[in-house]
């Protein structure tokens, strides 16, 4: 039995691969693509750890250490792991529901299964979610992102914000009267620069190469060229500092950053805190999952590079997000904005997303006092900015252009997404989507009744697929077979039958049984190989008068 299951993947990092027939100047692209990576995600690893409910250090030492390995074991040349803005909401709700301790314990068995899934060659499984859903939960997600900086955005005098839509809701009108007019400045501006720094010179051709003359704007151009959420991040950081605004800042609520390398530790571990935490840890392995493997989709469609091994990302990301919650990290996969950064900056392997950690170690060595005077309304600006850009909202004026399945699919995965779980979300989307398959498939399914001219009895030509979703249109067969006259015969022609299955098999039988009762004989013909197979492994073949 064990002979013919399929064998495991081999574990056989990217890396090993690009490094082969390595230049120089391959080096020089990749450290250039690192270098600009790491610090464009600086500023969203602590964001997205303090949206989590988690100290800034938290997404940073994920995006050094899970970035780090994923790119070095990972089957991609150029993808960026780290913390996600996916996985905020499912982060904050498991540190409300069961608290750090057991998101880590969390993080580290979703890690397992992500190994075992790349090990078992599930990699490829993960297509087999339908874009419908994807676009549902990833839209939904992003609501409850922008939803979640509402409080920063605001300065709001929120002690502790809860984890449900309707509870922020509730809590944020509640609160709205502490609104802070300086943050709300600073987040606002925040926002405005994001959308247009990357447009600040983006100008006629012959007016930018006049422009172009001048040192002063070849000069400024130059620096359009740095990552806005850096910018963004730098310059109001020391408007709020020399013009002493009254925000909180990453300071005044954590305390600022430790400068040093993080502790190893061991959570508190055993079985029965494991059982609690199976849901947390199936959502975290399959938004995990789905994530790493869009964004490397999304990397082969814009780079030149090989394309990815999802076997061998599955269990890079499992390494990953095994190893990151002994250091205090969050979940990890990867990265789509930080991917495409890479790609523009020139990377050619995976060594520019092992520079991208190294970037990330030395800005917090060297530089970690100075985050203490971070407003967080900032970076609440640029987690609204991720936010607009995760979503894909053009699909909803799309929808009208599409079947009621689908749009009933992604409407209800969106929503559910926002109102209860991002969990139940992906399983109602899915069995939806089995249902309306199932649905569609059946009503494919045709039996229609042919003319035979001066002979006697009844034929009929199948199409399609004879399955549970499609036996009930086989019953009308039934009825008017026992409503003709004694010793009909009837043929069916099965040339178009695609597949048949137990059900359908089954339904034969009580057809079977039908005109045998008349006294008559049921014949197959033309049948195709899997139809044929089931019929002669069931024995039903050699009851009937013929079948070929």
């Amino acid at each position: 039995m064990l002979q013919n299951l399929p064998p495991l993947a081999p574990f056989r990092p990217r890396l090993l691969q690009d490094i082969k027939n390595y230049s120089a100047e391959r080096l020089a692209r990749d450290m250039g693509a690192g270098a600009t990576v790491g610090i464009v995600a600086l500023p969203l690893a602590m964001a997205f750890a303090i949206a989590s409910g988690l100290k800034p250090e938290a997404g940073l030492w994920t995006a050094i250490i899970a970035g780090f390995i994923i790119s070095a074991l990972g089957g991609t040349s150029v993808q960026i792991g780290g913390p996600a803005g996916a996985f905020i909401v499912i982060v904050y709700g498991i540190v409300e529901r069961y608290g750090v301790a057991n998101l880590l314990i969390a993080t580290a068995s979703a890690g397992v299964l992500l190994f075992l899934m790349g090990l078992f060659r599930l990699g490829t499984l993960v297509r087999y979610v339908p874009v419908s859903v994807v676009i549902g939960f990833t839209n939904g997600i992003a609501v409850l992102i922008a939803l979640s900086q509402i409080r920063d955005l605001l300065g709001l005098d929120i002690a502790h914000m809860p984890a449900d839509f309707f509870n922020q809701i509730a809590t944020i009108a509640q609160h709205i009267g502490s609104l802070n007019l300086y943050a709300l400045g600073l987040g606002a501006a925040c926002v405005l620069g994001l959308f247009v720094w990357p447009r600040l010179w983006a100008v006629d051709s012959q007016f930018r190469q006049k422009l172009d003359q001048l040192d002063t704007v070849s000069a400024l151009r130059a620096t359009a060229r740095l990552p806005a959420p850096v910018v963004a991040l730098v310059t109001l950081s020391l408007l709020s500092w020399f013009m002493q605004f009254p925000v909180e800042t990453i300071g005044t609520r954590f305390n600022g950053i430790p400068q040093g390398l993080p502790a190893f530790e061991l959570p508190n571990f055993s079985w029965e805190t494991v059982r609690l935490l199976v849901t947390p840890t199936l959502t975290i392995a399959l938004l995990g999952a789905i994530e790493s493997l869009l964004c490397a989709r999304v990397a082969d469609q814009l780079g030149e590079h090989a394309k990815h091994d999802p076997n061998q990302e599955l269990m890079a990301q499992g390494v990953a997000n095994l190893v990151v919650p002994f250091f205090g990290g969050m979940p990890a996969t990867g990265t789509i904005a930080r991917t495409v950064t890479n790609i523009r900056a020139g990377a050619t392997s995976p060594v520019a997303g092992m520079v991208h950690a190294l970037t990330l170690v030395a800005i917090v060595l060297l530089g970690a006092p100075l985050a203490a005077h971070i407003p967080l309304a900032v970076l609440a600006g640029v987690l609204l900015f991720v936010a607009w850009n995760m979503g894909e909202w053009r699909e909803f004026a799309h929808l009208r252009k599409f079947t009621l399945h689908y749009r009933l699919m992604l409407l209800a995965t969106f929503f559910v997404t926002i109102v209860f779980d991002l969990t139940v979300a992906v399983e109602l989307g899915l069995v939806m989507a089995c249902v309306l398959f199932v649905r569609r498939q059946g009503s494919i399914f045709k039996a229609e009744q042919i003319a035979t001219g001066s002979q006697p009895g009844l034929t009929y030509r199948l199409y399609g697929s004879l399955f549970f979703g499609a036996v009930a249109k086989i019953d009308p067969l039934v009825t008017q077979i026992e409503q003709s006259p004694m010793g009909t015969h009837v043929v069916l022609d099965a040339t178009q039958l695609i597949s048949l299955d137990t059900t359908g098999l089954d339904a034969l039988t009580q057809l079977h049984k039908a005109v045998h009762k008349r006294g008559g004989h049921l014949s197959m013909v033309g049948l195709n190989p899997q139809p044929k197979s089931l019929l002669e492994r069931s024995g039903f073949a050699q009851q009937l008068h013929t079948c070929e």
